[in-house]
């Protein structure tokens, strides 16, 4: 208690007043804290050997935040502070690139939908409110387009297809994916942008069968699909933008295992509490 005491006042009074009133020696003293620096720096050498292995299963994708998260639940008692310090000092960072740029297209004479939604992108529970949207990825062969649908509850990925051309068979395709995995009732909103593929005739069939309310985003306003456009924006800074595609098959391989192996079942959220949208559900159901 005396060594931490001093410790604690070095800043303020002399070690050796301190040693004098304490009746101990300074080379007491300075040599307990020698063995306690050591200690730190092997508990810190400990740590950054967690973190390289957790940044490793992330697949150099977390930062300090979800680093702290991954160790914390594997028993480490650490702050983010720490992490962050120690992530800087051994050049440890997330994989990052490009601002990720929005274009839609929605020039055609097809009904558009009501913005219901109008940007609450929050549901009490799963399978209340689904948004979607379409992205694309290159590859040596050609340009391949992807669509999905994203539940705004667990952030979990419910339906996704790719396609060589944007066609409506494109997000009709999500959609039947969709459908088959989750567990739905009427009055669901599904929301997106005005593009033709959701304001196909087709499309809008689909929905009406299921008993489904479409909602549209204003005109030219990506705000109004922002969680959507951040999916794709975590997309294609984590992956897409590392990559050299060769063939659309390459594609489609590696959109498979970001989304059905990484995203939903491991990725942390920030607004899941650090959890994945597959462990944030199955806690939900469990309370």
């Amino acid at each position: 208690m005396r060594y931490q005491f001093m410790e604690g006042y070095r800043s303020t009074f002399e070690v050796k007043e301190m040693c004098r009133s304490f009746k101990i020696s300074r080379s007491g003293y300075y040599g307990w804290r020698e063995r306690g620096e050591s200690a730190r720096a092997q508990e810190n050498e400990q740590l950054v050997q967690a973190i390289k292995e957790a940044h490793r299963k992330s697949r150099e994708r977390y930062g300090s935040l979800r680093i702290t998260e991954e160790l914390r639940e594997s028993g480490y008692r650490c702050s983010k502070n720490r992490i962050a310090r120690l992530m800087r000092k051994h050049g440890i960072v997330a994989k990052m690139r490009r601002r990720f740029k929005v274009t839609t297209h929605s020039k055609h004479s097809l009904p558009v939908a009501e913005n219901v939604l109008q940007k609450k992108f929050s549901a009490e529970r799963p399978d209340r409110v689904w948004v979607s949207d379409i992205t694309y990825v290159r590859t040596d062969e050609g340009w391949l387009y992807l669509a999905a649908i994203l539940d705004v509850y667990s952030r979990q990925i419910v339906g996704w297809s790719m396609k060589d051309r944007l066609t409506q068979d494109l997000t009709i395709y999500s959609l039947q994916q969709a459908l088959g995995r989750r567990s739905t009732c009427s009055g669901l909103i599904f929301h997106s942008d005005r593009g033709v593929q959701y304001a196909s005739y087709d499309f809008r069939t689909l929905l009406k069968r299921q008993g489904f309310v479409q909602s549209m985003s204003g005109k030219g306003n990506c705000y109004d699909n922002a969680i959507m456009e951040t999916f794709f924006h975590t997309l294609k800074t984590e992956l897409v933008y590392f990559e050299r595609y060769r063939t659309k098959e390459d594609v489609r391989r590696s959109i498979f295992e970001y989304i059905e192996v990484f995203y939903n079942r491991v990725r942390r959220r920030s607004a899941l509490n650090y959890k994945s949208p597959t462990e944030f559900e199955r806690l939900a159901r469990a309370a």
